[in-house]
């Protein structure tokens, strides 16, 4: 697989450590009462930064504009940060542990993770909407439209009603996989769309992107269930098996383990055509990451 040469891991690390250094210069130490500790607590040193290495990774492919790119793909890692705060809260998912460490409730009490939470997801915008000209207007509203479509109703929190409105549903495969899309795939696919918006690509490129993105978006969730019944916790970081006790509809539940497998490997294929069928010349990287979406043990 390309996610396994060398190439792929020395790009993967190289941007991983560029989106850290930027996370810890952008996100506020000294935000009042606290509030900076556990921002930062909520945002650095965890996760494995897939969404802004989509984000970077499009911007390689269609030639963009990095200095936004690193903007958005932080940003987009706030938003993804600031909703794990507030779904791991007791009124939501009431899970204690989170990237191997305590939830940010659990850390810094109910009311500084809501208002980190929410202080993250401002500052992400505020990322978009530098106060010099690194960035141009016009870019900018583009940048924050795809990202509030992305985290709103019709996106992230969207799905995240339905997710929690499902408990103990038996959903059908169309249902969830429009649950999905939403609660997850809607950020990732985002990912992709801002990479992708940082540059000028053909409407066929594009459309070949948008449907990458929702498709690497749905492997994703395919994967995150097969691993919460078959890692454990200490593997993935967080509580292994809290789909099946909470009585969540997952493609585990629906489809049974192998056949969830192969679905992934369809989806995943799906991806992998759509950038075949781009025209774009530099996509090995996203190509990669799909792979490693694929392949991925937490």
């Amino acid at each position: 697989m390309l996610s396994d040469t060398q190439d792929f891991r020395t790009w993967r690390q190289a941007q991983q450590d560029t989106v850290e250094r930027a996370l810890e210069r952008w996100v506020p130490a000294d935000a009042p009462a606290g509030l900076g500790d556990a921002m930062r607590y909520a945002v650095l040193d965890g996760g494995k930064r897939l969404r802004p290495l989509l984000v970077l990774a499009t911007c390689e492919a269609v030639g963009g504009h990095h200095a936004a790119a690193l903007r958005a793909a932080c940003a987009v890692e706030l938003i993804h940060a600031y909703s794990l705060v507030h779904d791991d809260m007791p009124c939501m998912d009431n899970d204690v542990l989170r990237r191997g460490k305590p939830t940010v409730h659990v850390q810094f009490g109910e009311a500084q993770a809501l208002l980190a939470g929410d202080a993250l997801q401002a500052l992400a915008f505020e990322l978009l909407v530098p106060g010099d000209d690194s960035v141009g207007d016009a870019m900018s509203a583009r940048l924050c439209r795809l990202l509030a479509l992305a985290a709103g109703a019709d996106g992230m929190a969207g799905g995240q009603a339905v997710d929690l409105a499902s408990v103990g549903i038996a959903l059908n495969q169309g249902a969830l996989e429009a649950m999905h899309r939403r609660k997850t795939g809607a950020l990732l696919q985002a990912s992709v769309t801002m990479g992708a918006a940082t540059g000028v690509v053909s409407a066929a490129a594009h459309a070949a992107l948008v449907q990458y993105g929702a498709s690497l978006g749905l492997a994703f969730q395919v994967v995150d269930d097969i691993l919460d019944v078959t890692a454990d916790s200490a593997t993935l970081g967080k509580t292994a098996g809290k789909d099946a006790a909470a009585d969540k509809p997952t493609f585990v539940s629906l489809l049974g383990l192998g056949e969830a497998q192969a679905y992934a490997d369809r989806v995943l294929a799906q991806a992998h055509d759509a950038l075949r069928q781009s025209g774009l010349a530099h996509t090995d990287t996203l190509h990669a990451l799909a792979d490693w979406v694929g392949r991925r043990a937490s």
